[in-house]
């Protein structure tokens, strides 16, 4: 018997039609068609219990036939539950069951995505389902549409229990008509759904096998030509005492095809206040991350919904890779829900609290394999603690400030080892190689200096300064001053103070540079730069962000009168040899802090040049 009729749509369930527009991910179909097939097997498992059948969702890839075949062996569906579930659009088969089953176990029914069976028109332009229900004595249903809205429903001719959804693929999405394409979607979406699931790519292929090779029974090849898909059961809903170190990094490897392994992970496992499953890695983070992507996989029950849900997942947690299952969340609700959500925003919280916890606990019980990650895990860290001020408050006291020397140290650490000796001061560089001079003159005094190099530090370092609590606390690079690194000496204090002013700002045709002389630690460097630790900081931020405010620079020359350079110097009558060596002097003493550009570095190339030609003259 034929029925012929249309789609009843009601105006408050017309949202998932919808989508069907308006959702940027066409394959998403092929999610949700093998998820009405895991739905489908789920429900039959409720209802019957475990009968050791073998329970599957196949996708068949059919190019020559131009179809995508989804079949299960599930509850199936008779004409009236065709007619309720299908023929009226949204009325939800999941909840109408969940409502009416009076078992224990409740969950693992998908049935909440929005697109619904209705997002195979996003690529058909046919859909049969051909379906029978589990119900003894109930009548195989062949059921069809070319639009969505107008649909044949009849007896159909189906013996074994189950659904077959057939989506005959319109000709501008024939992409889906491709084996290795469709096996792209099923991973993305499907790779650890709960039911296992297999795909059956049927393009005929002559390299496959030897033709006098004998074939067996058309089961037999059926199964062979069948690739499972999934894992189903992901390690992310196991407990995390029964997964092996092993098993987390197959994990890691699997999520984001990668050969690295992790540093460490975070294995979050909640079933109160709220339903959370999910293992967050800590890859190894580049040294400056700006263009650093993390991936933070979004799961519905072992369904993927999709990448780095920004109101999900706190913002600087991006940088992490991982995965998070969570069933409770509203998934099909606006982003501008999710963001003002109390009960997202208490998951975002939780998350944050597990990450910090588990880098306290590795400070607190594995200090120097903690301190072994730090190199990697910091700009991180440091990131966090700018971004999110619950945070810092929870890992302040795990903060390491690694020095010159290559120890790691926290703040408290830093100032007991340093305690009269930077008063509330972190003495810092932020290229020890290039600003060595000055690092020198501090290690030499017996004062750490802290290597901060990264371009989150300028900001951590404000934070720490202004936002973190620290009453006092200033960071000074080790070219700002040389405050606390003189010595007591006579030698030397006879040079005339203002003889070298005039004689620097004369040579360098600057009359506004200041010149002091002190007795430096260090009798071999000869000059130092210094430049006030704000002003630097602040030009430096203005050009981070692409911003010249035209802040002027404002140096101070420091001579070191007890170097021989700079007594014999000051000993020179002036004139063409110590305007030279002024300039020659004053460009070293740039050479510690920045690199030379353009016509700074050609007229220090020819001034060296000249010098080496004036001594060869004398030797």
């Amino acid at each position: 018997m034929e029925n012929k009729g249309n789609i009843s749509i009601h105006a408050q369930n017309i949202m998932p039609v919808i989508k069907r527009w308006l959702y940027s991910d066409k394959d998403i179909f092929i999610r949700e068609m093998v998820s009405n097939g895991c739905d489908a097997i789920t429900k039959y498992k409720m209802l019957k219990g475990e009968t050791g059948e073998d329970l599957r969702v196949t996708v068949t890839v059919d190019k020559e036939a131009g179809e995508l075949r989804f079949t299960d062996n599930g509850i199936g569906m008779t004409a009236e539950e065709v007619e309720k579930y299908i023929n009226q659009v949204a009325f939800s088969s999941a909840e109408e069951f969940l409502k009416n089953y009076t078992g224990d176990d409740k969950g693992g029914i998908i049935g909440h995505f929005g697109l619904g069976f209705y997002s195979a028109f996003m690529a058909a332009d046919k859909v049969t389902i051909d379906t029978l229900s589990y119900q003894e004595g109930a009548a195989p249903v062949l059921w069809e549409s070319e639009d969505g809205m107008a649909f044949t429903m009849r007896d159909g001719g189906r013996t074994e229990r189950g659904t077959t959804i057939i989506l005959h693929i319109m000709d501008e999405e024939k992409e889906f008509l491709d084996g290795y394409r469709v096996r792209q979607v099923l991973d993305r979406y499907c790779g650890y759904m709960s039911v296992p699931i297999y795909l059956e790519d049927m393009t005929p292929d002559e390299t496959k096998k030897d033709p006098d090779e004998p074939t067996g029974t058309e089961e037999e090849e059926k199964e062979k030509a069948q690739t499972p898909i999934n894992d189903v059961h992901p390690l992310w809903l196991k407990a995390p005492k029964e997964c092996t170190e092993e098993e987390y990094k197959e994990t890691y490897h699997k999520l984001f095809h990668t050969f690295e392994d992790p540093l460490f992970w975070v294995h979050l496992n909640v079933d109160y206040p709220f339903n959370l499953k999910g293992i967050l890695y800590f890859p190894r983070i580049k040294r400056d991350f700006g263009g650093q992507e993390g991936e933070i996989k979004l799961f519905n029950r072992q369904v993927f919904v999709a990448d780095n849900i920004k109101e999900v997942i706190p913002e600087f947690l991006m940088l992490l890779k991982g995965v998070i299952d969570c069933p409770d969340l509203p998934l099909n609700v606006s982003r501008s829900f999710l963001q003002n959500d109390g009960y997202v925003k208490k998951i975002s919280a939780h998350i944050t609290k597990k990450v910090a916890d588990r880098l306290n606990g590795l400070f607190n019980t594995e200090r120097k394999q903690y301190e072994t990650y730090w190199d990697d895990i910091h700009p991180f860290v440091k990131y966090g603690c700018v971004r999110d001020s619950k945070f810092y408050d929870m890992v302040k006291g795990s903060l390491l400030f690694k020095t010159t020397a290559g120890e790691y140290l926290t703040l408290d650490e830093y100032r007991a080892r340093n305690e009269g000796k930077a008063e509330k001061k972190v003495y810092y560089t932020t290229e020890q190689n290039r600003q060595a001079a000055a690092v020198a003159l501090y290690t030499e005094k017996g004062i750490d200096v802290a290597v901060m190099d990264t371009l989150i530090d300028m900001n951590f370092m404000s934070f720490m300064e202004f936002g973190g609590g620290n009453e006092g606390l200033q960071f000074v690079r080790v070219d700002a001053d040389v405050t606390g690194l003189t010595e007591e000496s006579e030698e030397g204090k006879d040079i005339d103070q203002g003889k070298m002013e005039k004689l620097f700002r004369d040579a360098l045709g600057d009359q506004e540079l200041t010149v002091k002389i002190e007795a430096l630690s260090d009798h071999d460097l000869p000059v130092v730069l210094t430049e006030e630790e704000q002003v630097r900081r602040y030009k430096e931020m203005s050009a981070m962000y692409g911003q010249d405010f035209g802040f002027p620079s404002k140096y101070t020359l420091v001579l070191n009168r007890l170097c021989p350079t700079i007594r014999a110097l000051a000993a020179m009558e002036e004139g063409d040899m110590s305007a030279l060596l002024c300039r020659q002097l004053f460009d070293l003493a740039r050479l510690s802090s920045r690199p030379l550009e353009a016509e700074d570095l050609k007229s220090f190339i020819a001034r060296s040049n000249e010098l080496i030609a004036k001594l060869a003259e004398k030797a």
